[in-house]
C-alpha cells in the first residue's frame, strides 16, 4: 500500500500540467518547506467543491444559480460568445475586449473521441436561442475539423427567420508573428479572416 506522501503525490500528478517531478516539487513543497499553507489550501478545496457549480445559463463557474457574468446588468447578453472550455472565457475576460454574454459547451463534438451533442452544454444554449433574447451568436471554438463541426451544428440549431446573426472569430498569425513560421492552417485562415484595411 503506498505511503501517503506517494498517495498525495499521485492525485497531484493526475493535475493538468504537472508530471512526475512537478508533482513531486509540489508536495514536498507543502509537506516540508510550507507545511503551514496545508491547511487554509485544503479548506480552499473543500469549501469550492462544495460551493462552486456549472452557471445554469451559460455553464461557466458559478457559486450560485448564475455567475457573475450572467448576474451583471451591464454585460450586453443579447450577444453570446460560445467557447469550449471556461478557461477559454477566462482569456476572453483577461483581453477586456468582449461585454458580452458567454456560452460553455464543455468540449466539441468529436465522434471520434465518442463526444456527441448529448455530451455537450447544449440544452442551456438551445433554451436561450429559443426565447429570443439572442441577437447574434460568436463561435469562438478551435479552429480544427472538432471545431468547424461543432459550429456547422450549432447554425444548424438556430431559430428559424435568421433573427439571430452568428460570426465566427477570425484566425491568422500572432501579433509579431511573421509569415514565415505560420503553418497553413494559419495563413489560410488569415486569409480568409481579412478584413478592409483603412
Amino acid at each position: 500500500m503506498a505511503s501517503a506522501y506517494e498517495q498525495l503525490q499521485q492525485q497531484l500528478k493526475q493535475l493538468p500540467g504537472l508530471g512526475y517531478r512537478s508533482a513531486e516539487r509540489l508536495a514536498l513543497h507543502l509537506l516540508v518547506e510550507k507545511p503551514a499553507r496545508l491547511p487554509a489550501l485544503v479548506q480552499a478545496l473543500e469549501e469550492a467543491a462544495r460551493t462552486v457549480r456549472r452557471c445554469t445559463r451559460c455553464g461557466n463557474l458559478a457559486e450560485g444559480d448564475l455567475c457573475v457574468i450572467c448576474a451583471d446588468a451591464r454585460r450586453d447578453q443579447a450577444v453570446v460568445c460560445v467557447v469550449e472550455h471556461v478557461p477559454d472565457l477566462a482569456a476572453f475576460e483577461r483581453s477586456g475586449a468582449y461585454r458580452g454574454g458567454y456560452h460553455v459547451l464543455h468540449g466539441k463534438l468529436s465522434p471520434m473521441h465518442g463526444v456527441g451533442p448529448a455530451d455537450l452544454n447544449l440544452a442551456a444554449l438551445t433554451a436561450r436561442l429559443a426565447d429570443g433574447t439572442v441577437r447574434e451568436l460568436i463561435l469562438a471554438l478551435s479552429n480544427d475539423v472538432e471545431g468547424e463541426a461543432t459550429c456547422h451544428f450549432l447554425t444548424q440549431q438556430l431559430p428559424p427567420g435568421g433573427t439571430v446573426k452568428v460570426s465566427r472569430i477570425g484566425f491568422g498569425l500572432p501579433s509579431g508573428g511573421g509569415v514565415l513560421y505560420a503553418d497553413s492552417v494559419t495563413l489560410r485562415s488569415a486569409l480568409e479572416a481579412r478584413r478592409e484595411y483603412s
